[in-house]
């Protein structure tokens, strides 16, 4: 898209630290938030500041790496089940000299409340893992969050196929029907305010009422 392309030509340079790590992500199909959706959530976090952030889905440690760099003051705990980007995280980390700062608990997120929860309370919740379970996730995570806490969600668009899902694959289908239902659920949650931006693949910003 045209837009996506001139929005990207505006984009600050990263370093080659980082610069490495989203082409490794490239090359070995490894889903990291796109440019655009990942300049906007450091640009919220700079906005807030949260001092405590707990993330969803750590992948290879893309997003919470550069959550920090938007927060010098921050500090994360990160969760992954999948063993190998478990690995490829705590290397990311470690190289990037920052593991005083992000902690990776390795396991299925819906495995380790108990464990999440001793390190708590947090500022932000940023969730980015399995479409299907995003409810599920923001139940069980949502009442570790201090008072003015925020809660942010990436791909509630997935690719456009929750507006418009004709041309998705019968697999791509059923998870934008998924997402379909945690958007339609979040936005009329009588708790929460929620807003959908349409930026990289959707990214949904709640906050208590």
């Amino acid at each position: 898209m045209k837009q996506e392309d001139y929005l990207n030509s505006l984009r600050s340079k990263p370093s080659e630290q980082i610069q490495r790590i989203e082409a490794y992500a490239k090359n070995n199909g490894v889903p990291i938030m796109e440019p655009t959706g990942i300049e906007f959530l450091m640009q919220l976090i700079r906005l807030h500041q949260p001092s405590h952030i707990l993330e969803i889905g750590t992948a290879i440690g893309y997003s919470a790496i550069r959550m920090l760099e938007a927060s010098e003051n921050s500090t994360i705990v990160t969760i992954e089940r999948d063993p190998t980007r478990y690995s490829e995280a705590v290397s990311n980390v470690k190289q990037l000299g920052v593991e005083n700062r992000i902690q990776i608990l390795h396991g299925d997120a819906l495995e380790l409340e108990k464990e999440a929860a001793e390190k708590g309370p947090y500022d932000l919740l940023f969730i980015d893992a399995a479409k299907g379970k995003y409810e599920e996730f923001f139940h069980l995570y949502s009442p570790m969050l201090t008072e003015h806490g925020v809660i942010i969600s990436d791909n509630v668009l997935f690719k456009g196929y929750v507006a418009d899902d004709e041309q998705a694959s019968p697999r791509m289908a059923k998870i934008a029907g998924k997402i379909r239902k945690f958007n339609e659920w979040l936005v009329n949650h009588p708790d929460y305010h929620t807003t959908i931006v349409p930026v990289g693949d959707g990214v949904a910003i709640t906050m208590k009422k």
